[in-house]
């Protein structure tokens, strides 16, 4: 494509992501020129000879030759697929004068933190919490504590480290393990030491997500899910979403409202939208917002116009100022996100093709490969693959999607060190 018609844009993709392949095939249905901004320091890029190779961990970098790269070859818009480089997008984009987030939004909806001091200054209903360095004695502090609380990380996302804790036996165990996982990961980027924790009130009640798009700060949804299974913990593990959300209009009204508070809380103004919420006889109350999509292979299920539109091809032509529908097709449907069975390792799966006859059930993609380590939470941050289901309702959807998932048999055999371990 000729460049000078300035439809060159760049995507900040990790090196590891589900993300990356349905935007680079919506900017090829859309005719943008991609060049991919990856996460891969220069120890690796020497090898691999990415196009632009940048470092997620040294952000200050990253934008420095993001926009060494852009002012030498004129682009029109940089976007971030995932989290991890929402804030290097943003402040890139305010050098170069593109349209774009704050960067201080952009850190606000990354930073759990952060988001919760904008929320609590907006007026925007929301759990109570404290925030602990990860270095505090969880002991010392228990006392402190209301309970039940849900303790997380401040940079994790995918309930990777939440735990909630209903005692303060529980609370100790729960901070000391939500700890360690921050510690394994690396801790939060910039600091010295390994970070924080946020400890937050537990706040009861239905689970739902909004998927939006926001337009010079006006926000656009594009649906709402609802989450069926309940989420009470001591683990968060996302399985089930459905839409159209089956709450009532007046509920669905407010959760927009909700969420459109939480964003100009926040300073977010351009871009996609991700925010989850409990429902519950109050009212919703944000739980995060995040400047992105919804995550793994979820966007499948969403089509828009006359339902031949991806999100991801919505999300493209509004970055680039192109016309863009955001009527969803208005069938109903659902995705399931498989849950990991155990920690082990994968060996096979079964019972695909029994799965896939059941009625309604659209694609099933099983993303982990075969002899993959597997993690449950709290420690794990991925799902074995996505069942996808169309339907007359959305509880005919969530069926098909139980009925599949029971179907499916999951092969795992112990770790080796754990299997050593049990030998010895």
């Amino acid at each position: 494509m000729n460049a000078s018609t300035n439809q060159r844009i760049i995507l900040l993709t990790p090196s590891l992501t589900y993300r990356a392949t349905a935007f680079l095939e919506a900017a090829a249905r859309l005719d943008l020129e991609v060049v991919r901004g990856l996460d891969m320091p220069s120890p690796l890029a020497k090898y691999w000879h990415p196009t632009l190779p940048l470092d997620f961990r040294a952000p200050n970098r990253a934008v420095r030759d993001l926009v060494r790269f852009a002012r030498a070859n004129p682009v029109r818009a940089i976007l971030s697929v995932d989290d991890a480089a929402t804030v290097i997008a943003a402040r890139a984009c305010a050098e170069l004068g593109l349209s774009h987030n704050p960067p201080a939004a952009a850190a606000a909806s990354r930073d759990k933190y952060l988001m919760r001091q904008a929320l609590d200054q907006g007026g925007v209903p929301g759990a109570r919490w404290r925030r602990y360095a990860t270095e505090s004695a969880p002991e010392a502090i228990a006392h402190e504590i209301d309970y039940p609380c849900v303790v997380k990380p401040t940079q994790l996302s995918g309930s990777q480290g939440v735990i909630r804790a209903d005692t303060p036996d529980q609370f100790v165990a729960a901070f000391r393990r939500s700890r360690a996982i921050v510690l394994a990961t690396g801790g939060e980027p910039g600091m010295a030491g390994a970070g924080h924790l946020l400890v937050e009130e537990y706040i009861p009640g239905a689970e739902v997500v909004l998927e939006g798009l926001l337009a010079q700060g006006r926000l656009h949804m594009l649906a709402l899910f609802d989450k069926p299974d309940p989420l009470v913990g001591p683990f968060f593990e996302e399985t089930i979403y459905t839409m159209p959300s089956r709450l009532s209009e007046e509920a669905q009204r407010a959760i927009f409202e909700c969420c459109a508070a939480t964003c100009a809380a926040l300073g977010l103004r351009e871009g996609p939208v991700h925010a989850e919420f409990r429902v519950n006889a109050r009212g919703p109350w944000v739980l995060e917002v995040a400047a992105r999509s919804i995550g793994g292979l979820c966007s499948r299920i969403l089509r828009f116009g006359a339902g031949t539109v991806s999100l991801e091809e919505l999300i493209l032509s509004h970055a680039v100022g192109r016309p863009h529908p955001y009527e969803r097709d208005p069938r109903a449907g659902g995705v399931m996100m498989i849950p990991i069975p155990g920690a082990g390792v994968l060996r096979a799966v079964e019972g695909l093709e029994e799965a896939r006859s059941v009625p309604g059930i659209e694609e099933i993609d099983i993303t982990l490969p075969l002899k993959h380590n597997l993690v449950p939470l709290p420690e794990g941050s991925s799902y074995l693959g996505f069942i996808f289901a169309r339907a007359d309702s959305p509880a005919e959807a969530e069926a098909a999607l139980r009925a599949a998932h029971r179907r499916l048999r999951f092969v795992v055999s112990p770790h080796y060190r754990l299997l050593a371990q049990a030998e010895g």
